[in-house]
């Protein structure tokens, strides 16, 4: 039986002197890990399509019960990341983040969606890679059921304070007069632009995620609280990240 879905290739595992495993980020099932046979010829007939960071149209059979690739048609290969280490590095640490936290369960369209934007406005430079970072691990939070508490002041209520504390762990945030823990390393004190771009990227619908602006300050305040608040929720940390952030 023959199964036909559209992904994108995330990491590439060589075995054997011509094989290798690929795992694809697809629309409804998570990321799912296929054999291609062949894969190492000079001649394979899928090489292209199953190549790291191809968005493709797979077809896949069961063989000694393990899906193994069919036939692959490319859509986009996203040749453009490779002309720059730092958007490969980049795209890579994307990568390792969607195949750490996305499974079945987590899975939605949406997902695929923003990791195609994501690479896309990368791939064109259309985008900051600041910008496209903080997007990027913000809205996929949300979207795994880690959205941070952005309504209001968890003292007051109030809406827009001019100077608010963000619980890295809790999500939630009080405003400078109700914060009254201890500031540090769970705790980010942050203005009140840097709120709004965050309720943007996690409320937004999908049309208008990207179409945003803000200040060079805002925007390091807000690359450092995504990053924070990321890799606290994920529980891990990533060697991609590391790498990409040395360069």
């Amino acid at each position: 039986m023959m199964t036909t879905f559209e992904g994108i290739v995330l990491k590439e595992r060589s075995y054997g002197e011509n094989d290798k495993f690929i795992d694809i980020l697809t629309k409804d099932h998570g990321v799912v890990e296929i054999s291609v046979k062949g894969a190492k010829k000079i001649n394979g007939k899928n090489g292209s399509s199953a190549q790291l960071f191809a968005y493709s149209r797979f077809c896949t059979e069961i063989r000694r019960n393990m899906p193994c690739l069919n036939s692959a048609e490319p859509i986009h290969i996203f040749y453009g990341l490779r002309d720059s280490l730092k958007k490969i590095s980049l795209a890579s640490y994307f990568a390792d983040v969607l195949r750490s936290c996305v499974n079945p369960e987590k899975q939605n369209s949406d997902i695929l969606r923003l990791m195609l934007n994501c690479l896309h406005f990368l791939e064109n430079g259309t985008r900051s890679e600041t910008f496209l970072k903080a997007v990027f691990e913000l809205r996929l939070m949300s979207e795994i059921g880690f959205m941070p508490d952005i309504v209001a002041c968890r003292g007051c209520g109030v809406f827009d304070p001019n100077e608010l504390v963000f619980s890295i762990n809790d999500g939630g945030f009080f405003c400078s007069d109700c914060f009254a823990g201890t500031e540090n390393e769970n705790y980010m004190r942050v203005g009140v632009a840097v709120l709004s771009a965050v309720r943007h990227i996690v409320l937004t619908d999908f049309d208008r995620l990207f179409n945003f602006r803000v200040s060079d300050a805002t925007m390091a305040d807000l690359s450092q609280f995504s990053e924070k608040y990321a890799l606290a929720h994920l529980e891990r940390s990533f060697d991609t990240l590391d790498f990409y952030k040395m360069i």
